[in-house]
């Protein structure tokens, strides 16, 4: 490699490849953080019951939330018409069991029609998620 040229003066190159490949790894990280992240920032505050199981079951349910200010999420992903999104979920889906977590000043209505919606698209099992009292 020619370091001076005797015409021009030096000659100056910047490696970009070690700066691509930060870059890219770098993106893989975010990418692979974010859903973590995502999930543990919609807050939601449950009603409080004393009869319910804790005991969970071996498949994964389709989580509904509704937060305190009417925003609904599928798997912690905001969706703006639920049904659509339930229709592409619940056929991807074997088990077809689907959670609803809604904050406990969300009026009635609403959890009622996420329920209606999930069971008119043919959720075969539909829970509220709720706290335990002690």
């Amino acid at each position: 490699m020619k370091i001076h040229n005797t015409k021009k003066g030096v000659i100056a190159d910047i490696n970009m490849i070690p700066l691509i490949d930060v870059a890219l790894i770098l993106l893989i990280i975010f990418m692979v953080i974010t859903p973590f992240l995502v999930q543990n920032q919609i807050k939601v505050n449950l009603p409080k019951a004393n009869t319910g199981s804790t005991e969970g079951s071996d498949e994964m349910p389709l989580k509904i939330t509704i937060d305190k200010n009417y925003n609904v999420y599928v798997n912690s992903k905001k969706v703006y018409n639920l049904e659509k999104e339930l229709i592409l979920r619940l056929s991807k889906s074997n088990k077809k069991v689907v959670l609803i977590e809604a904050d406990k000043t969300v009026p009635i209505e609403k959890v009622v029609k996420a329920l209606d919606s999930a069971k008119k698209l043919g959720a075969g099992k539909i829970g509220i998620s709720v706290q335990p009292e002690n």
